[in-house]
């Protein structure tokens, strides 16, 4: 067990206790296969109260099928999705959106602090239109992104507009989708389907959940026999209840906003304290759970050799703190006293 020293990535935490407890309560008896029963619809019947809207909603193991799956269904295999050059789908999906798009191509723009720059992406929805080239379909943002940024609900109607204009998709990679409603303090609903998002993958694996994302498609008439690339993919679960009942608890009384809280507010607590640090530079700024730190040599390597995890793999000399749901104050205080003894 790794125990403190952990600040590499929220999936290194544990199951939320609300969440161990309802798949121990759904263990109880029998119920109906793939998806039939009373949890996942009442786990639907949830994510359809918290939007505010009759979408609908599915359940996969993993991101990266939700991501990959949620793009299939936008695309043709002769359309290409445009997104910023730091996105998941570009980076850490292992070509998983081209394979189950039976090759659509994925179109890359420089980004602005992680995010999606609307006039790079403009050029590239704009840059041809014969046959030639592959056609714009889909834009694709995250939310927080890949550095941690998110985006505001102005800056999604700066995107919701460009889709419009060239009658485009808008698909949303929500893996921490808790996070960025949290710092926003916005309804779900602001910043999705009310600001023309077709599809959110809402992430449930790195909230606390054991695994289990949620696909909610705002635009129902898309999701037209999604079931049917969810089994091709393996992704249908004959024992669905342990993905969707988690579903129930954490969405009773915002239990998932409050880990989300809390996790964002231990982000920033480090985030603030780093500034007294005059030879430590952060990269980005901090507007979710995550915080990109550029350190000198010598405190990079003294903190490893007190065995802190972090990754560092955003250039030379960067690094990734991730703070989950578990993550404890004293854990945090205990890696900025360490920070503090390098620095003399």
């Amino acid at each position: 067990m790794i125990e403190k020293h952990q600040f590499a990535s929220d999936n290194y935490a544990g199951i939320l206790p609300e969440a161990l407890h309802a798949i121990n309560h759904a263990n109880e008896g029998f119920a109906y296969a793939y998806g039939n029963d009373p949890y996942t619809q009442k786990a639907v019947e949830k994510i359809q109260e918290l939007f505010d809207i009759d979408a609908k909603v599915f359940f996969v193991f993993n991101g990266t099928a939700a991501n990959s799956l949620a793009l299939s269904s936008l695309c043709q295999s002769y359309h290409s999705v445009i997104c910023s050059d730091v996105a998941h789908v570009e980076t850490d999906e292992c070509g998983a959106p081209e394979f189950f798009s039976n090759g659509t191509k994925i179109l890359t723009t420089p980004n602005k602090l992680g995010k999606l720059d609307v006039s790079a992406a403009e050029k590239a929805i704009t840059r041809r239109n014969d046959v030639h080239y592959p056609k714009p379909k889909v834009i694709s943002i995250s939310s927080p992104t890949e550095t941690g940024t998110v985006y505001t609900i102005e800056e999604m109607r700066e995107i919701e507009s460009l889709a419009k204009k060239y009658d485009l998709r808008i698909h949303m990679d929500g893996a921490r989708f808790a996070n960025a409603v949290a710092s926003l303090k916005c309804k779900p609903s602001e910043i999705t389907w009310k600001v023309g998002v077709d599809i959110l993958c809402f992430g449930g694996t790195k909230l606390g959940l054991p695994y289990g994302e949620a696909i909610v498609f705002f635009n129902r008439k898309i999701a037209d026999e999604f079931a049917y690339r969810m089994k091709q993919a393996g992704q249908l679960a004959s024992k669905m209840r342990y993905i969707s009942a988690p579903w129930i608890k954490i969405l009773d009384n915002n239990v998932w906003l409050k880990y989300a809280e809390k996790a964002n507010e231990n982000a920033q607590y480090f985030y603030e304290n780093l500034k007294k640090f005059p030879q430590i530079k952060t990269t980005f700024p901090c507007q979710a759970n995550s915080v990109f730190v550029q350190f000198p040599p010598k405190i990079d390597k003294g903190l490893k050799e007190k065995g802190w995890y972090y990754y560092s793999f955003i250039g030379v000399g960067q690094s990734r703190f991730m703070f989950s749901w578990n993550t404890q104050r004293e854990a945090v205080s205990a890696l900025l006293k360490d920070i503090e003894e390098l620095t003399h």
